[in-house]
C-alpha cells in the first residue's frame, strides 16, 4: 500500500515538474475547493460548494470565485437528482481592477449515477446549465465520468487512501459547439465518514488553449438527520 501511494505521488510530482507551462508565469494555476452534501432526510440533501481559482500557482491572483448550491433528491443510494444555482465572478490575469471583469448567474439540473465494478467506483454526472454571463444568455451541457480506486482497503472508508480520475466535456447548444475539456487525477484520503481531502492535477483545454492547475479539495458531508435512538 505504501509503495502504491509513493508511486502515485511520484507520478504526480513528475507530471507537474516536467510540464513546460510551469516556466510561463500565469500558465499554471491552482484551485482551492470545498464541497458539501448536507443530508437533511433520507431522500433530501443540500449541496454546498466554494471554489477559489487562481491564475498562478500561488493563491494571490484570482481567476474565478465560484459559489454553488442546490437541492439533491436521492432516488436511491446510486441515483441523485439536483436542481441548483451558481454564481461565478471572473477576473482577468494581473488586472488592476478589483471588481470582476465578468459575472455569471446560472441555474443547473443534474443527474448522478453510481455503479461499482470490483474495487472501482464509477460516477457518471450529467448536467444542464442555463447561464447568464453579464447580459448574454447561454445554454451548456456537461458530462463527467469519474473513477475512484481505494488503495489500502476494499472500499473507501475511514483511513482509506484512494485515487480519483475524471474526464469532463462541456458543449454549447449554439455558437461554438465545443466549450472545454477537463482531465483530472488525484490522491485522496478519507479522514472519517463525513470528511475527505484530495490533492490533484487538472488539465483544462478551452478551444485551442490549455492550462494546468494544482487542485486542493476538501469534502465535508455532515448528516443532519435526527437519530432514531
Amino acid at each position: 500500500m505504501i509503495k502504491n501511494i509513493q508511486l502515485t505521488l511520484s507520478i504526480l510530482i513528475l507530471v507537474l515538474l516536467s510540464n513546460p507551462l510551469l516556466a510561463q508565469q500565469g500558465e499554471f494555476g491552482n484551485w482551492l475547493m470545498y464541497f458539501g452534501t448536507n443530508r437533511i432526510s433520507d431522500d433530501w440533501s443540500i449541496h454546498s460548494e466554494v471554489q477559489y481559482r487562481n491564475h498562478t500557482i500561488e493563491p494571490v491572483n484570482i481567476e474565478q470565485l465560484l459559489l454553488r448550491t442546490g437541492v439533491n433528491y436521492h432516488l436511491n443510494k446510486n441515483t441523485i437528482l439536483t436542481f441548483g444555482y451558481g454564481y461565478v465572478a471572473s477576473h482577468d490575469f494581473e488586472s488592476e481592477q478589483k471588481s470582476p471583469e465578468s459575472t455569471e448567474s446560472r441555474l443547473f439540473q443534474q443527474l448522478i449515477l453510481i455503479n461499482k465494478v470490483s474495487r472501482l467506483k464509477f460516477e457518471h454526472r450529467y448536467r444542464l446549465e442555463q447561464r447568464w454571463v453579464n447580459s448574454d444568455y447561454k445554454n451548456r451541457i456537461r458530462y463527467r465520468l469519474m473513477v475512484f480506486l481505494p488503495l489500502n482497503k476494499p472500499t473507501i472508508e475511514k483511513g482509506t487512501f484512494f485515487l480519483g480520475v475524471y474526464d469532463e466535456i462541456f458543449v454549447n447548444t449554439k455558437q461554438t459547439f465545443f466549450d472545454r475539456n477537463r482531465l483530472y487525477f488525484a490522491l485522496g484520503y478519507q479522514f472519517s465518514k463525513t470528511t475527505q481531502a484530495q490533492v490533484g492535477y487538472l488539465r483544462q483545454r478551452v478551444n485551442d488553449f490549455g492550462k494546468d492547475y494544482l487542485q486542493v479539495g476538501v469534502v465535508f458531508n455532515p448528516d443532519f438527520r435526527k437519530s432514531s435512538d
